[in-house]
């Protein structure tokens, strides 16, 4: 039988938060954290690639206009 995988730091962190009982909009709340704090990196992240591409309003506005253009087609 395959060894189970080791937990990750978050999931060790996590399971001693987990361990005693929180209300349930306490946990609600922490999901909504956690939920921010990702979106947060993931934006941080596309704003790190959208300037290393040299990306600007103008080229997203075009992209925007030819897709638009193309749901016209006619399907």
């Amino acid at each position: 039988m395959p060894a189970a995988p080791s937990l990750s730091n978050i999931q060790q962190e996590l399971l001693k938060l987990y361990s005693s009982n929180i209300a349930d909009t306490d946990l609600l709340n922490i999901k909504r954290y956690l939920a921010k704090y990702f979106a947060s990196k993931a934006i941080d992240e596309a704003d790190h690639i959208w300037e290393q591409k040299g990306y600007n309003n103008e080229i997203m506005n075009k992209w925007l206009k030819e897709n638009n253009t193309d749901d016209k087609g006619g399907h």
